[in-house]
């Protein structure tokens, strides 16, 4: 007697109504193990993968890419099915008869004839193959062969119209956006539309921060476990003091009120498999060098393996985005909604600077604010950018007390 457990789609967060089935990890018919991962699934802040609920065998009631209401059937798992032995063998393939090798059938031989004559605008055999090869249209080839018959040599020097394919792969693919990018596309649009956005720049000389990072990570790879000092920790905390020193970049609008928060949230956009992440460290703050390097990390690691959870990326008061790591040297990040700022990082780059009346060459990036200006205003913007700058070209003193190593928990 069959025993039949319905599997229904979990709500994977508060506001969320209903997901979409990204991928199936099993087919119709396989015998499923309890919590084994048989579909991810995308809601629109993130992608999750969905455990079977008992062993059995799988009836698949939706298929890729349909949107499912949480709290419907996605699946039935007979659950008094038996599991198939292993190794069971299987049907040996039925071997095919001989085909029986047709004759050849002999090409008659041509009598001689007299050369053709051509008509003019006919092109020679050689030149044929170039005009398919290159598609061309022989009717605009001039013809300087014998009574006009185009050779190979007009079909070499014959220029591609405008607009004529010229032989290379011409072919297209369509594909459904998924939720989360149809969320992300939503609410990068919201954010140009609905927030006077302006974006303010500045540059910052990564010197001191590279003999910091030179001098000690080493020591703080040693000490701590493997992780590694990286510049997110020196942001992080530079973006930390300036939030401190201007609190209306760490508020927000919500109709006709303004929300500050007496925390710092800060949202780090990071790349992963399903696209655009942005999780959260929390109370970034109470962190320390060492305890932002190994907090970005583990929401980084979860992100790249798809297991980044909307609790994750639930909040957050500012953002950070690096696109330095993919080597973009100058941009205008767009406001993560509903917060007032996002910092843009970007590459390293050596360049001459003027260093007490003296051109010195030095690692410089440029940095980039974007603020909403309805809540944050230029004094605010522009102080808040060079307060980054300053704490990160003197970070030991205005980031770490004077003590490197007592920050870095040497």
């Amino acid at each position: 007697m069959s025993n039949i457990l319905e599997m229904k789609v979990p709500s994977p967060g508060e506001s969320i109504t209903e997901v979409e089935i990204a991928t199936w990890l099993v087919k119709d018919g396989d015998y499923v193990e309890k919590d084994q991962a048989i579909a991810e699934v995308d809601s629109d802040k993130a992608t999750l993968e969905l455990p079977a609920e008992a062993s059995g065998i799988i009836t698949l009631k939706a298929a890729e890419g349909d949107a499912v209401a949480v709290g419907a059937v996605v699946c039935l798992i007979d659950t008094s099915a038996a599991k198939p032995a292993a190794g069971a063998a299987t049907e040996a393939p039925k071997a095919e008869a001989p085909k029986a090798e047709a004759p050849k059938a002999e090409t008659p031989a041509t009598p001689a004839a007299a050369a053709p004559t051509y008509a003019a605008g006919t092109p020679s055999p050689a030149a044929r193959k170039i005009i398919d090869e290159r598609q061309l249209d022989p009717t605009a080839i001039k013809g300087t062969g014998k009574d006009g018959r185009i050779t190979k040599d007009d079909a070499v020097n014959a220029p591609a119209s405008m607009g004529t394919p010229t032989g290379g792969n011409r072919s297209s693919s369509r594909t459904k956006l998924s939720m989360l990018r149809r969320k992300v596309a939503e609410r990068l649009v919201a954010a140009k539309n609905e927030t006077a956005m302006l974006t303010t720049f500045n540059e910052v000389n990564m010197t001191p921060i590279n003999l910091i990072r030179n001098q000690y990570k080493d020591a703080f790879k040693a000490k701590h476990g493997g992780l590694s000092l990286g510049y997110m920790s020196f942001f992080t905390k530079a973006v930390v003091r300036a939030l401190q020193l201007y609190p209306d970049v760490n508020s927000m609008i919500d109709g006709n009120d303004k929300i500050s928060y007496d925390f710092c949230d800060i949202s780090v956009a990071v790349s992963g498999p399903k696209g655009l992440m942005v999780p959260v460290v929390r109370n970034a703050e109470n962190l320390t060098f060492r305890g932002v390097e190994a907090e970005i990390k583990r929401l980084a690691l979860r992100a790249r393996d798809g297991q980044i959870t909307v609790d994750d990326m639930t909040g957050g008061t500012f953002t950070i985005s690096n696109g330095g790591v993919f080597g973009s040297m100058l941009s205008t990040p767009i406001i993560n909604p509903p917060q007032s700022g996002i910092l843009g990082m970007h590459n390293i780059i050596e360049r001459p600077i003027a260093v007490n009346g003296k051109v010195e060459i030095h690692p410089m990036m440029y940095v980039a604010l974007s603020y909403d200006h309805r809540i944050i205003d230029g004094r605010e913007s522009v102080g808040f950018l060079v307060a980054v700058k300053e704490a990160l070209e003197n970070p030991l003193e205005l980031l770490m007390n004077g003590d490197a190593q007592k920050a870095l928990e040497l």
